[in-house]
């Protein structure tokens, strides 16, 4: 198991309602993970809690066999994350934040090398990699981001959103980077509201509405049951809303 989040709460002030509340997931080696759910259902919050960017009140996250809160420095060793508004220098080159990001984990200069070769072969920047990445579009930015998050091959790979605003090209070579690096034993994790690159993409599924856990789906078995999983979805979350 490479990840593991128990009865996780989060609230944003003392007087407010839960954002999240018993978020139960775990994560383990050689999947991918979706976090399904409408815009607003704390897809975003479930992520920046696990990767420490947010406090949260209750519960338990280990990643890589460290907690959270014991452990924050030895957890954010293990894991990669791009959110989902991919913060860059961007006064800096494509290679020069890549380099940073390879001295900031401690990454040799022998493997960052071959670790930039291998993201070049698969996100073809070439040239542009030594531009400014002032001057890059949106998906050359979500590359770099990826690679800079890369850098130090982490058993574990976040990502908020990852395919918003992304070319149909940029986006298979994402979607195929994240069955690379699953295969390879690790685990990668990301959010969306886009049922069908999670149909399409994912071993398993949590959907979160409203702050909360509603299901968990193995993507495999339910394609057998040869129901619709955007219908399903919608089905259950309008439940929710009712109530």
């Amino acid at each position: 198991m490479l990840l593991k989040v128990e009865k996780l709460c989060k609230k944003y002030s003392q007087k407010a309602n839960y954002a999240i509340e018993n978020i139960n997931i775990i994560g383990n080696e050689g999947e991918i993970i979706g976090l399904l759910g409408h815009n607003g259902a704390g897809k975003s919050t479930t992520i920046k809690c696990i990767t420490g960017m947010h406090p949260y009140e209750e519960g338990v996250i280990e990643l890589c066999g460290h907690n959270m809160k014991e452990e924050a420095i030895e957890v954010k060793k293990n894991f990669g994350y791009v959110s989902d508004e991919f913060t860059l220098f961007e006064k800096m080159t494509g290679m020069e934040f890549i380099n940073f990001m390879a001295d900031v984990y401690k990454v040799s200069k022998e493997d960052r090398m071959k670790r930039v070769e291998m993201f070049q072969e698969l996100f073809q920047l070439g040239g542009s990699i030594y531009n400014p990445i002032s001057s890059y579009s949106h998906g050359m930015k979500q590359k770099i981001s990826i690679m800079g998050a890369l850098i130090h091959n982490p058993k574990v790979f976040i990502l908020d959103e990852p395919m918003v605003g992304l070319d149909p090209y940029t986006s298979n070579q994402v979607k195929e980077f994240f069955k690379k690096h699953s295969a390879a034993g690790n685990l990668v994790l990301f959010s969306s509201h886009n049922l069908d690159v999670v149909e399409k993409l994912c071993d398993r599924a949590y959907i979160i509405d409203q702050g909360k856990i509603l299901e968990e789906i193995n993507i495999h078995e339910f394609k057998k049951t040869n129901k619709n999983l955007e219908e399903y979805f919608l089905s259950i979350t309008k439940k929710v809303a009712k109530v």
